[in-house]
């Protein structure tokens, strides 16, 4: 197969799947792993890819439905690692991510809790749910991540307080989240600054990496959840600054 054969490949499996590994392409296009390493280094140098250890990310927004599909068991236990966290009664803010999505899903019934969300899909899923009144920030809908963004949503939430906001994020690495896009990142931005407390959950590929934009920094970060155990080494980077990891 040509390089640029190669590497058209490469791109539809990042756009599809938001990662992929040396091992996994190399065995699919039948080349050795050092050849699909100089070609995500390539893709690399043309923006179009970020390189990981073991293979490459997706560089830029994903589609909520490809997105959705990937890292599914992970962000199922990290969802579950955060549902004892949501209360029974009050208010709470979510962003749009699919893996507060996931912990949405998990939400079947409360006391009089009220979500908060710029994530029209979390949106939906928490409708008819007993007990939780669902709310939608407003502001402009963004094809490329399924939220709602920009200057509407945040000057409703700078009205707005909340106690405990959960999110996720694009990247994370000891000095904070990033996201993918500016839109995203501002909005994120604004929801952090009227909670009490910020949980985030991420995966375990998304530690020790950035995005485009800089969203919250490590410190405004009360509780981090991933898929790993609390005691993984690969955490203790995180350990000085974030008080709880689960």
């Amino acid at each position: 197969m040509a390089s640029e054969e190669r590497r058209n490949w490469l791109l539809s499996e990042l756009k599809a799947a938001e990662s992929v590994s040396l091992t996994s392409a190399a065995q699919a296009l039948g080349v050795s792993e050092m050849t699909v390493r100089r070609d995500l280094d390539s893709l690399e140098s043309a923006g179009l890819a970020r390189r990981v250890r073991g293979g490459a990310v997706s560089s830029g927004p994903v589609s909520f439905e490809n997105r959705d599909r990937s890292h599914a068991a992970e962000k199922r236990v990290i969802a579950e690692k955060l549902l004892p966290l949501v209360p029974a009664e009050g208010v709470i803010a979510m962003d749009s991510s699919t893996t507060m999505h996931r912990l949405a899903s998990l939400i079947t019934g409360a006391g009089r809790l009220t979500v908060v969300t710029n994530g029209l899909l979390t949106f939906e899923t928490l409708q008819r749910r007993p007990g939780v009144i669902a709310v939608l920030t407003g502001g402009t809908a963004d094809e490329r991540s399924d939220s709602l963004v920009g200057p509407v949503a945040t000057a409703t939430l700078d009205s707005m307080r909340f106690p405990v906001f959960f999110a996720s994020a694009a990247a994370i690495d000891p000095y904070g989240c990033s996201e993918d896009t500016f839109e995203e990142a501002e909005v994120k931005r604004a929801f952090s600054r009227v909670s009490a407390e910020l949980v985030v959950g991420a995966h375990a590929q998304k530690l020790g990496r950035t995005a485009t934009a800089s969203a919250v920094r490590a410190e405004e970060i009360t509780t981090l959840a991933t898929d790993l155990a609390p005691g993984t080494r690969e955490l203790d980077a995180y350990r000085d600054s974030i008080a709880t990891i689960l």
